[in-house]
């Protein structure tokens, strides 16, 4: 037995010498092995003597580091970089195979090595006649069935056509998560409230997110809120999640002291894949929404997670815009070179 040690500290027991060949192989083929990155390691002596100021009195650099698309403008000049600065990162793109890489994830491989998953939020935004498959199956049906729910439920809310226990239209929603299933909705959240179609739409109601579990964060989120016109999202794919959970006890006893057990069924929706858990919670089952493990959570906010919340304060319409544009420069991403592919140069 043959005991290597690795440089991250990892101790790894190879049983085979073919074993070590294969390790020495998979070493040598290491980013930081390649030409592109010592020739670009090289590079950053020589571009640490030079001025930024110096870098942007260059025009043709300047207009060189703009790259275009869905209406988007990227400007990264004010980098400490120049242009051949950029094409040894671009060399460096394509010794780490990138774009094969990109591919593959467009492709449903489980390009996550860690979960063994595939990396599909692509999907979450893909037109309805598209074709993108997990495991030889196209899951853009099943993303449109959960989006068309979305839109039938809160059409309902927001027309008031789904009313509370009591008969009264529910004018307030507070979205529950954390991590993932709570900064992205708020990021969408906070810049389409300087969208003016957005904030027509959203008009007479209120959005709220739920993360922290200090009760003074809690007590301040239900501040002017009335049980009778508040509606509660909870956010947890396997309905377990601590922080999430406790959160929304807090937020059913909140609804069921003042308008009795019943009425969590009327005033708590879930965004789970947990049903079991869901309707032993006191939510039904039909009012839950779905998401799949190949939506990873920093991802999530075209899922159901994003989606929901904001369609209940905005309406669809607007969600579905937001969809398309992501959408758009998803496309944009897979087809575009490197040196015009605005994800790619911000990275």
């Amino acid at each position: 037995m043959i005991r290597l040690m690795l440089r991250s500290g990892l101790t790894i027991c190879l049983e085979k010498v073919s074993a070590l060949n294969l390790y020495r192989m998979a070493w040598s083929a290491l980013i930081c092995e390649t030409e592109a990155w010592k020739e670009l390691e090289s590079h950053v002596e020589d571009i640490k003597k030079t001025h930024l100021r110096e870098l942007m009195s260059d025009e043709d650099r300047c207009m060189a580091m703009m790259v275009e698309s869905e209406g988007m403008l990227l400007d990264y000049s004010r980098q400490c970089a120049t242009v051949d600065t950029i094409n040894k990162l671009f060399s460096l793109a394509e010794a780490a195979h990138l774009k094969e890489k990109i591919s593959r994830m467009f492709n449903g491989e489980r390009i996550n090595s860690t979960e063994n998953r595939s990396v599909l939020h692509v999907a979450l935004r893909a037109p309805r006649d598209a074709v993108i498959n997990c495991d030889g199956k196209n899951v853009v049906p099943d993303v449109w069935q959960v989006l068309d729910k979305i839109r039938d439920f809160s059409d309902m809310v927001r027309s008031g056509a789904w009313i509370g226990v009591t008969g009264k239209p529910l004018k307030d929603v507070i979205a529950v998560g954390i991590g993932g299933s709570f900064l992205g909705p708020l990021f969408v959240h906070t810049a389409l409230q300087t969208d003016p179609e957005a904030a027509e739409c959203a008009k007479g109601r209120q959005l709220h997110f739920l993360a922290n579990v200090d009760p003074i964060d809690v007590a301040r989120n239900l501040v002017g809120l009335n049980p009778e016109t508040t509606l509660v999202v909870v956010v947890s794919k396997t309905f377990t999640t601590a922080e999430t959970m406790l959160n929304a006890r807090t937020l059913r006893e909140w609804i069921s002291s003042s308008l009795g057990p019943e009425a969590v069924a009327k005033h708590m929706v879930a965004v789970s894949t947990n049903l079991t858990l869901v309707e032993k919670f006191g939510i039904d089952p039909n009012n839950a929404f779905a998401f799949w493990d190949w939506v990873g959570g920093r991802y999530s906010v075209c899922s159901a997670v994003g989606a929901l919340p904001l369609s209940l304060q905005y309406g669809f319409s607007v969600v579905e815009k937001f969809l398309t544009g992501a959408s758009g420069i998803d496309q944009h991403f897979h087809s575009a070179p490197f040196v015009k592919n605005i994800p790619v140069c911000s990275r």
